[in-house]
């Protein structure tokens, strides 16, 4: 089996387990500090006098990392970018698993009250991730494997960046298509491989759209 998973993308060897050691306590810092980021821009009622917080009120970070979307790239970045389907698990539990701690520690101590209801929904995904991370590290490759792994993440991903229902289908904002734009860089191998997976993605986000809309959270 593990002869066969390597056909479709081969692990490449770390440098040494310090190295993969830092790398990982990395992103467990950046999970935690985009986790505090995210709650104190929810938490935040931009003054449109201060420039600053203008820019934020415009580019609505507010709502941004109040939704799945960005959460969706930033840990397709984080498993498809290690260096193996291993590290990709370990990784983006530990990228979740410090974003969800620290926003959830925040909202406790900063905003005065308890949100362990909706968290269970985040602390479920976190649990699932390892899992998803290892599929999503197949994806970036041009077997065919990977084009059906990469037509279901694009699949996800258009039900998140944009309006879509059983017949319909609508832009949300600019940074949601922004968001979608980039998903197909960090997938992309091949012109044939991104055009096929994202065209039968978008197709196959048409019947998937209502379950993703029920399952995560928005």
């Amino acid at each position: 089996m593990n002869e066969k998973l390597k056909l479709i993308r081969q692990p490449v060897k770390t440098t040494s387990t310090a190295a993969s050691v830092r790398s990982s306590a990395l992103i467990l810092l950046f999970g935690t500090v985009l986790g505090l980021f995210s709650k104190w821009l929810d938490a935040l009622a931009p003054n449109d006098d201060i420039w600053w917080q203008r820019i934020i009120s415009r580019l609505d970070l507010n709502n941004v990392f109040s939704e799945f979307a960005i959460w969706l790239l930033l840990a397709l970045i984080v498993s498809v970018y290690s260096y193996t389907p291993l590290k990709a698990a370990i990784n983006t539990f530990l990228f979740f698993g410090g974003m969800c701690v620290a926003y959830h520690v925040y909202t406790v101590v900063y905003c005065g009250f308890d949100p362990s209801d909706y968290m269970k929904i985040w602390y479920g995904i976190t649990l699932i991730s390892p899992l998803l991370a290892v599929i999503c590290w197949y994806g970036k490759s041009s077997h065919p494997v990977s084009i059906a792994v990469d037509t279901v993440i694009f699949a996800v991903m258009a039900c998140v960046c944009f309006s879509i229902m059983m017949i319909s289908f609508g832009f949300k904002s600019l940074i949601d298509t922004v968001i979608f734009g980039c998903a197909i860089l960090v997938i992309y191998r091949s012109p044939k491989q991104i055009t096929i997976s994202v065209i039968a993605g978008i197709v196959l986000a048409f019947p998937l759209s209502r379950f993703v809309n029920i399952v995560l959270p928005s």
